[in-house]
Parts: C-alpha cells; sequence; structure tokens
C-alpha cells in the first residue's frame, strides 16, 4: 500500500492531541502561521477642508489619538474628558492618589514614592508596533517587562498536596513525558498520520531535544533532563563541582498540576517576549499623549447626549466640577466612549448601531498591589519578575520588573482575577481584598507574606464608574451580526477604541482602531 505523507493540519492535530496547546503553537511558528498585528503607518489626512472640526469624546489613547492625527492634518479638534485625568485605562495609581469605586468605597493610596499599581494595561507585546512607534515619537521612555520566567511557581490546591512547585521543574516533567509518549507512538506506529521515514528520523531526534530523553527515549532521572527542570546540586568550581540531578515529579501529580495552561499562555501571540511597560507607571503614556493635545481636553465632562444631523453633531455635557450644562457643536464625531457606557447615553444613532452597541458585554477582572518592606521573591527565592499561578481566586501574583536588587518598599501585583473568581473579589470591601490577596498569596512564600506587607490598594473594573467593566468581550456570532455595523461611520459619526478592533483588551487595538476610524471619516469629510 502507498504510503501518503500527511498534511500539516493533520500534523498538528496529532501533535496537539499529545502535546497541548503549546506545542500545536510551536509547530504553528515554524509553518509560518503566527501573525503580528497591523501598523499601516501614521495617517495621510491630505485635504482638509479649512475650518472643518471634530468633536471627540474621551481622552483616552484612541480619542487622544485620533485627535493628535486631526489637529495635525488641519481640522479644529476638541476632546470631551469625563475624568479629571487623561489616558482612560491607561492607569496607574501611586502613593497620594485616591479611587472611588461604584458603592461609594474610597481607597487613599499609600505607596511609597516611586511605587505604583497598574489597574489596566501593564505590558506592551513587541509586535504592537502602532503603540511603540507613537511612545517612541512622544518621548515615552520604555523598559523591559519580564514576562517567561521559568523561575517562578505554579500552585493548583489538587496537586503536590498543595504546595507550589516551579514552573521549570513542571514544564520539564510534562515536556519529557510527552516527548516519550510521542516517541513510543512513533516507534509503534499508532499515530493516526504517516510520515515518509526521513519525517519521523527528524521528529524523533526533535523530540529528543524538547524532552531532553535519554538514548532509550527515554525521560529519567539524570543530568540532561536536570539541565532543564534544575538541579538537586547546581554545578559548582573546584573539587565539589559535580552537579546532582533532581527527582522528577510523579506524572499524574503534573497532569494535575494543570502547568499546560501557563505554557500555552507564554505561547500565545500576545504574550511572547519580548515584552515593554513604561519607566515610572503606566500612566507616562497617557501622559505622553496628554502632552501632545492636552490643550484640547474639557475635563469632568459627563457626556449626556449626542445628536447629528446632515449640518453636523451636537454633543451635550454637564461640567461635573461646576454643576452646569453646555452642548459642543462640530461637523464631526469620533466617539471613543466605551459600550457599557454609551449604550446608556441619548443618541439618535440609527437602531441598528445601538443595537451593535448594546449586543458587546465586557469582562470583568481584578488587580491587587501589595506593597511589601523588601524584596523576598528575589532576595529569598531568586525570582526576579515574571509570575506564579495558582488555582485560587487571586490566579496569580507578578513581580515588580524595575529597580531589580532595590532597597525599600516595593509593589508586587498580588492579585490578577478574571471571570466568576473577579466577581467575587469584586463582591468584597476593599479591605477584604487585600485580606483574600494576602491569605491566598502566602501559599508562594509563606515565611515572608504577611510579615513584610505595608498596604494595598485594589480595582475591581465592575466597579470602576467610567467603564463598568474591563474591556468588550465580542465572540464570533456577535462579531458576524454587529461587528462591521459597529464600526461602519454613520453620517457624521464614526466609533473607534479597543471595542472596535481584533486587538481587543489591548491598547494596540485602540490605537488600531483610532486609526481606521479617523481615515475612513476624513474620507466622509472630503466626499461632504
Amino acid at each position: 500500500m502507498e504510503r501518503q505523507t500527511p498534511t500539516r493540519r493533520q500534523l498538528l492535530n496529532a501533535i496537539g492531541l499529545i502535546g497541548g496547546t503549546s506545542a500545536v503553537y510551536a509547530m504553528m511558528t515554524t509553518f509560518g502561521h503566527a501573525e503580528e498585528t497591523r501598523f499601516p503607518g501614521p495617517p495621510k489626512l491630505d485635504g482638509a477642508r479649512k475650518g472643518a472640526s471634530v468633536i471627540v469624546l474621551g481622552a483616552g489613547l484612541a480619542g487622544m489619538l485620533a485627535a493628535y492625527e486631526l489637529e495635525k492634518a488641519g481640522y479644529k479638534v476638541t476632546i470631551l474628558e469625563y475624568q479629571g485625568r487623561a489616558g482612560g485605562r491607561n492607569w496607574s495609581l501611586h502613593g497620594g492618589d485616591t479611587y472611588t469605586e461604584l458603592g461609594g468605597a474610597t481607597q487613599k493610596v499609600t505607596f511609597a514614592k516611586g511605587n505604583y499599581l497598574n489597574p489596566g494595561p501593564w505590558r506592551i507585546p513587541y509586535h504592537h508596533r502602532t503603540l511603540l512607534h507613537y511612545c517612541k515619537a512622544f518621548g515615552v521612555e520604555l523598559e523591559p517587562f519580564i514576562q517567561f520566567n521559568h523561575n517562578g511557581f505554579v500552585h493548583n490546591i489538587d496537586a503536590f498536596g498543595g504546595k507550589p512547585q516551579r514552573f521549570k521543574a513542571l514544564a520539564a516533567d510534562f515536556e519529557g513525558n510527552v516527548a516519550e509518549l510521542l516517541s513510543k507512538s512513533i516507534n509503534q506506529k499508532t499515530l493516526d498520520t504517516q510520515l515518509t521515514p526521513e519525517d519521523l528520523e527528524r521528529l524523533k531526534e526533535a523530540l529528543r531535544n524538547w524532552g531532553m530523553l535519554d538514548g532509550d527515549m527515554r525521560y529519567t532521572k539524570n543530568l540532561r533532563s536536570s539541565s532543564h527542570r534544575g538541579y538537586d546540586l547546581a554545578p559548582g568550581g573546584g573539587v565539589p563541582a559535580a552537579p546532582r540531578p533532581s527527582d522528577l515529579f510523579p506524572l499524574d501529580d503534573v497532569l494535575k498540576s494543570g502547568v499546560w495552561n501557563q505554557m500555552a499562555l507564554y505561547m500565545n501571540d500576545e504574550m511572547q517576549t519580548t515584552m515593554f511597560q513604561p519607566k515610572g507607571g503606566m500612566d507616562m503614556i497617557g501622559k505622553g499623549f496628554a502632552k501632545q493635545v492636552g490643550h484640547l481636553v474639557t475635563y469632568n465632562a459627563k457626556v449626556t447626549k449626542l445628536m447629528q444631523d446632515k449640518s453636523g453633531v451636537a454633543v451635550t455635557y454637564t461640567d461635573m466640577k461646576k454643576g452646569v450644562t453646555a452642548t459642543a457643536n462640530a461637523d464631526f464625531c469620533v466617539c471613543t466612549i466605551p459600550l457599557t457606557v454609551l449604550s446608556q447615553i441619548q443618541t439618535n444613532l440609527p437602531d441598528k448601531k445601538q443595537r451593535a452597541i448594546r449586543a458587546v458585554p465586557y469582562s470583568n477582572s481584578v488587580k491587587i498591589g501589595l506593597e511589601m518592606r523588601r524584596r523576598f521573591w528575589e532576595e529569598d527565592a531568586h525570582i526576579y519578575g515574571g509570575h506564579s499561578f495558582t488555582s485560587q481566586e487571586i490566579s496569580q501574583i507578578s513581580y515588580p520588573n524595575s529597580n531589580f536588587f532595590g532597597d525599600g518598599p516595593a509593589v508586587l501585583l498580588g492579585a490578577y482575577s478574571s471571570g466568576p473568581a473577579a466577581y467575587r473579589l469584586a463582591g468584597m470591601t476593599p479591605e477584604e481584598r487585600i485580606e483574600a490577596a494576602l491569605a491566598q498569596g502566602s501559599v508562594f512564600h509563606p515565611e515572608s507574606y504577611r510579615k513584610e506587607f505595608v498596604s494595598g490598594a485594589s480595582v475591581a473594573w465592575s466597579r470602576v464608574p467610567w467603564v463598568m467593566g474591563c474591556c468588550a468581550r465580542w465572540n464570533e456570532d456577535t462579531r458576524r451580526e454587529h461587528y462591521q455595523e459597529l464600526v461602519a461611520v454613520e453620517d457624521r459619526t464614526v466609533l473607534a477604541g479597543e471595542h472596535a478592533s481584533y486587538v481587543g483588551c489591548w491598547m494596540e487595538g485602540s490605537l488600531l482602531s483610532s486609526l481606521d476610524a479617523i481615515t475612513r471619516l476624513h474620507q466622509r469629510a472630503l466626499e461632504a
């Protein structure tokens, strides 16, 4: 019987069944299927009619970028912003800040100078080229964000008696066992695909090196496996220099740990290294944008009505400081207000547009910052940046990525929770959230967590007054039915923001959406 060479899809499916998502993604990268986000460069908005005006609703990144490029093109631009600051979800809480959430709970942040919590975005992938371009253009200094740290912990209450284990050891044991199982399948010719003899040999060699298998294609305790998972006694110098290999974890505990979830996370296109963060807090990006367009912003302006006709747009808003109502008029409008809020504002947008606005739910997340007296994760556990993961409600803790080896207090992210767990945390008082973060995070650093704790702050995005959620969560059905309607220019108004992109929940999505929106709005203006 003639042998048939398997298709790439068949091979990916076979590897996925045995190796999981991260193995599939590794092969997809080899085949050239991994994609980056799109950045066409700054828009070319030539020929703007003299005196043409645009009102931008929202001074988040999408709104400020729209204003910056439109003003540069010659439009007269006004920005209305609900808050007393620019940046939107690009936000940091520093010592001295005060934040009041829905329900009235107020937190006074007491972090030491230079310390902060990024409640919203906190990392920038290397391929988010739009954001990186404007950070450079606006003088926002960036530094590395340590995303992937092999020395972090993975904790699952159902594995290892509830004791956390190092990611590198769990990942090595998972990969080693999977590689051995797959190599056995090849030798027994039980794979549901067919490869040429040359491909089989190449795959076996790949498995040997990927899984640190021995000469008999077995995953065993030896120096080879320890070179990935860590040694019982590390290599040294001089006479007692020989390393000692470490014991392997039982496969059932490795599987119970769910470590492949973290392995797959790190292979996700948006989560791969290299990543960046602004020096001094994520809000440095918002401040950098605001330096370009701050003169255009009316702050503390609560928009209550958006109306348009063939001659222009009229936006009614309340000055939250003075308590007076005013109306701003312009030829066109770029609306970047989150859909959760926009759905509550009176507009005369067509019913189909309003249905699209109401169709998109927003996710929730909770972040908790814990200031500690010293960097015990560095000094005691040798963890520099990166994350530790848990099956508890806090989901993960993340270690600061700046001022390594520094003395004095530092803030670690004591929780980054989403889904049902985030709603449970959101239902607590801020003080109760801090207690939950301390109780659950102590599993990683039991000797130091409570002892070194100084103060904390938390943000539950479902309780943030100006967005009432974290970010838009489209699914295939809602995109199919409503997405194109949402992003279409409607007479003289266009929507922009992360909700109007396929890069949802990222600053890059906001910026890409903004550039596309103003390009189409400019074309509409030329036609008008």
